[in-house]
């Protein structure tokens, strides 16, 4: 049998143990906490974690400027509208609660994947709204379909969808 020289066999042995250890500072800064609520709602794991790292970054106490609240920052109205359509008590005050916000997160994000079957118009009408989505797939300088969005008006808009979908590659690469 051949011997590694012992270079090669250095090498090997700081991979070893430098490789979890990155795998380890990665998944802390991504983590992927046990979301009941996303498999009750059919939803991957990984589009939801990718959707609170996006719009929270995990911090349940998180407050827009444009008053969306919670890990999953949702606006008081969106709530009110969700909870009446799946039969869920509103409750506003519980809306920084992780588990309730999550709860209600998760059927938002499923009505709207009801209604917009492409993830990425689905994500652009999360971070939009409904009706914004809408008059931008009724455009056909943004719609060649009237189904998918070709392109992306806002540019904030873009750039977090570009982000969940960036995240969502790393959560399936770190939790495979």
């Amino acid at each position: 049998m051949k011997r590694l020289p012992l270079v090669v066999l250095s090498v090997l042995c700081c991979l070893a143990i430098a490789m979890p250890a990155a795998l380890l500072i990665a998944r802390a800064r991504f983590p992927a906490p046990d979301f009941v609520e996303a498999e009750r709602c059919d939803l991957p794991i990984s589009l939801v974690c990718s959707v609170v790292k996006a719009e929270s970054d995990f911090r349940a106490d998180a407050v827009s400027r444009a008053g969306a609240v919670g890990l999953m920052q949702l606006r008081p109205s969106t709530a009110e509208f969700i909870c009446g359509l799946e039969g869920v008590p509103f409750e506003p005050t519980r809306l920084m609660e992780r588990e309730y916000n999550l709860r209600v997160g998760c059927l938002y994000l499923r009505y709207l994947l009801g209604r917009f079957p492409d993830l990425r118009t689905a994500l652009a009408a999360y971070n939009a709204g409904e009706g914004t989505v809408r008059a931008w797939l009724s455009d056909e300088r943004y719609s060649s379909d009237g189904r998918t969005l070709d392109e992306i008006p806002f540019p904030e808009t873009g750039s977090y969808v570009k982000k969940v979908e960036k995240f969502r590659k790393i959560y399936e690469i770190l939790y495979r």
